[in-house]
């Protein structure tokens, strides 16, 4: 899909980019109340350990990281062919190598697009085709402006160009309804281009604004775009799509007015994941891309640095990540941590600051969410927040399902160190799951409150499958206290500057109701390793000589769950 050409164009003009390196791949946290009684009570309640996790698909390749300086629009050419016009088959494997196939461009889309609309000037250019502005000339749309992507069949060299045409046209129509998500209406076709037909959005990108801006925001103006942004993306996550090219210019208002809604655009590059899923070809923009992404290993976090990013450009008018070529700004990627030393930062208030690091982790598992972005203290008191359902909520409760008795009781441990502010998020999740008049949720009700936002892409990423895995599970009710243990991340709170406190108050807390005198046989079953394994040589730092206890080691380790590695029967 290169830049695509039209026969009739009024007025043509091409839009600037951003920059000549976008190639299209293109307060701390709250004091822990340690010493006031924790919101939770005492939930260490001995549950028996439940079967044995199923294995799930996966996409991931086990591809090297590449080499920063290897150009994500290499990659994106040998995805979507050498744009020559006349080449209509070339070599369809990794390499370059292989059977030549011939491309079927046939979309099976109407081919009525000359008499349902009237195509107008060029509002916008970008890598893969153009939009022009056009007016429907009959149906429920009649008389009306409308955006219409055009994308030339010539353009699309192999079957991967075509099938990325057909996703977005799928992922736009599953969409739809989302107030900041570009409106779908259509996708035509003819023997020369692809017609994608969308709402009309005249009020300019947000990159446009920032300019005129001077390149910042207030953190009240920066929370009003956030909060729509993060939104849209939580919306996406849930249904199993990752956008893949979050940047400024992919964000457009509806019109000039200064409060205008903000829509996501352009799904050209947006992909179906679920949380078993990781993504392996780099793409999206060079400023914008995730560590992981480079590293060939990703998921729906990608997008939340993108937001990172985003934060990080309204907040203080710079990019956190900069180098005068698009290797350089790979390896600043990789290698360096943004700056939060100069202006404005020191006057910018600590949630601010804390809202953009926690989005900027390079460990993707450290991030946030959107839905925990959406419940963070920086956006608390902004009138428009509504938080959504979190599918890692879900990944983590199943998790916990099939982990061992003992981790259960320390996970518990953990729970009750959160204080208030952390437990809101987690309040939020288990309201919308629907809890009974008795404060109890079933493995049911987390397919049921799906359901309520489920859309067809939830089928195409395989969402709803995953989700039927968990809610199919024999486990008992959960009431809040225990939710808080299955939905804790220990990942991200270890991202945290007050992680030890946490761990060492919970294991406190581990030591007066839960830890006892532990066999090392016993914990060996527990943690399900294999008899020919050295169980003193492994096991050594888990257990304390003095009393057969669970050390503090071996509970941090119990905590982080057992490595794949020792965690298997052989």
């Amino acid at each position: 899909m290169g830049i695509c050409q039209a026969k009739v164009i009024a007025n043509p003009k091409a839009k600037c980019e951003e920059d000549n390196t976008d190639s299209q791949t293109r307060n701390p946290t709250p004091n822990l109340p340690f010493f006031t009684p924790s919101p939770l009570s005492s939930v260490f309640k001995n549950s028996p350990s439940v079967g044995t996790k199923r294995r799930s698909r996966s996409r991931s390749r086990p591809f090297p990281p590449p080499s920063p300086a290897k150009h994500i629009k290499e990659l994106l050419a040998r995805r979507h062919g050498s744009g020559k016009p006349n080449q209509v088959a070339i070599p369809e494997n990794e390499e370059g190598e292989g059977e030549v196939v011939e491309v079927n461009r046939e979309f099976g889309y109407s081919k009525q697009f000359v008499g349902n609309y009237e195509i107008g000037e060029e509002v916008g250019r970008g890598h893969f085709g153009f939009t022009c502005k056009a007016k429907a000339k009959k149906g429920s749309l009649k008389g009306r402006n409308v955006a219409v992507k055009i994308i030339a069949k010539a353009k699309m060299t192999t079957t991967i160009a075509v099938e990325d045409v057909k996703r977005e046209v799928k992922i736009l129509q599953a969409l739809n309804g989302h107030k900041n998500l570009v409106q779908f209406h259509g996708a035509f076709e003819d023997d020369i281009n692809v017609y994608i037909i969308m709402e009309l959005c005249e009020g300019g990108e947000l990159l446009d604004r920032m300019l005129l801006r001077g390149g910042m925001y207030s953190e009240e103006d920066a929370k009003t775009v956030l909060v729509q942004v993060l939104s849209a993306i939580a919306f996406c996550h849930l249904q199993g799509i990752v956008h893949r090219d979050l940047k400024p210019e992919n964000f457009l208002f509806t019109t000039k007015e200064e409060d205008s809604t903000l829509k996501v655009i352009d799904f050209g590059l947006s992909d179906y994941v679920n949380p078993d899923e990781k993504l392996n070809d780099i793409v999206g923009s060079a400023y914008y891309v995730a560590p992981e992404v480079l590293q060939r290993s990703y998921g729906t976090e990608a997008d939340m640095w993108s937001i990172g990013v985003i934060a990080y450009i309204l907040l203080c008018g710079s990019r956190p990540f900069w180098d005068r070529t698009e290797s350089g700004i790979f390896r600043t990627v990789l290698r360096e941590d943004p700056s939060f030393d100069d202006e404005p930062w020191p006057s910018l208030s600590p949630d601010a600051k804390d809202f953009v690091q926690r989005l900027l982790h390079k460990d993707q598992h450290k991030r946030l969410t959107a839905a925990q972005a959406l419940c963070h203290p920086w956006l608390t008191n902004h009138p428009n927040v509504k938080i959504p359902l979190d599918m890692i909520v879900y990944k983590l409760v199943r998790a916990y399902i099939y982990s061992s008795s003992l981790r259960k009781l320390a996970l518990n441990a953990l729970a009750k160190t959160l204080s208030f502010v952390q437990l809101a998020y987690l309040r939020e999740q288990f309201d919308l799951l629907g809890p009974n008049k008795n404060g109890f949720i079933s493995l049911q009700n987390f397919k049921m409150a799906l359901m309520k936002a489920s859309t067809d892409a939830m089928n195409d990423s395989g969402v709803i499958e995953y989700v039927d895995m968990v809610s199919s599970s024999q486990y008992r009710r959960l009431d809040f206290e225990e939710f808080c243990a299955a939905a804790i991340s220990v990942h991200q709170l270890k991202g945290m500057d007050s992680w030890e406190q946490h761990a060492r108050y919970a294991y406190d807390l581990f030591e007066e109701y839960g830890n006892r005198t532990i066999m090392i046989e016993e914990l060996a079953s527990e943690l399900g390793l294999a008899p020919s394994v050295p169980l003193q040589v492994v096991l050594q730092e888990w257990i304390r000589p003095s009393d057969g206890k669970l050390s503090f080691m071996g509970f941090i380790k119990l905590l982080n769950g057992v490595p794949p590695s020792t965690n298997k029967k052989t």
